[in-house]
């Protein structure tokens, strides 16, 4: 049967990050936190993927990024993988999929893998076989409540049922929310373009 993949990342952030787009001197954009699913074409869960990702270049979280996430430094410390293991294990996933972020998630992936590879770290299964996709924008043409949301509210604007236990800036749960949003557009007629899917 037929699956695609829907993705989310949590990453290293600090106040006024966002807005200055990561500019400020020694702010990287690195992964803590990998969340996904493969999901089949009628949205139910085939299986899910979770990691927490220990940063290198800013290996201590900002309190502004722990609060945001609730992800703390005891967490990483005690089960971040190595940036190159959870990528090479997310790739893996992955592998011969459509993968779907709401977002250029796919950016912060690539900029991810490339300072692994800048560090000499091998990245298992990164010749990809999976076609990366930001669906933001086309959800935000269908949908166009949900231009000023972020995935982990997606549930909340569709006026859905809470679609997990977790919190939003939580990638899993984030997923779960971009999952629920995507099968309530389809099932209220809206049509996923063939290229998504």
């Amino acid at each position: 049967m037929s699956t695609f993949v829907v993705f989310d990342l949590e990453f290293t952030t600090w106040p006024e990050a966002l807005e200055q787009d990561w500019s400020a001197p020694g702010q990287y954009r690195e992964i803590v936190q990998i969340g996904a699913l493969r999901l089949r074409h009628d949205f139910s869960v085939v299986e899910e993927y979770e990691a927490l990702v220990h940063p290198v270049m800013n290996p201590h979280l900002s309190p502004y990024f722990t609060e945001l996430t609730g992800i703390d430094q005891e967490s990483v410390d005690r089960d971040g993988l190595p940036p190159a293991e959870a990528l090479g294990d997310f790739l893996s996933f992955c592998q011969g999929q459509s993968v779907l972020s709401y977002g250029n998630d796919m950016v912060v992936l690539g900029e991810n893998i490339a300072w692994a590879r800048a560090r000499g770290e091998h990245i298992k299964s990164s010749f990809l076989t999976a076609g990366f996709l930001n669906v933001r924008p086309w959800l935000n043409t269908v949908a166009p409540e949900t231009a000023t949301s972020n995935v982990g509210r997606l549930w909340q604007v569709f006026g859905l049922p809470e679609p997990t236990a977790g919190r939003e800036h939580s990638a899993l749960f984030d997923c779960h929310s971009f999952a629920v949003a995507l099968k309530h557009l389809h099932a209220t007629g809206a049509s996923l373009p063939e290229a998504f899917l």
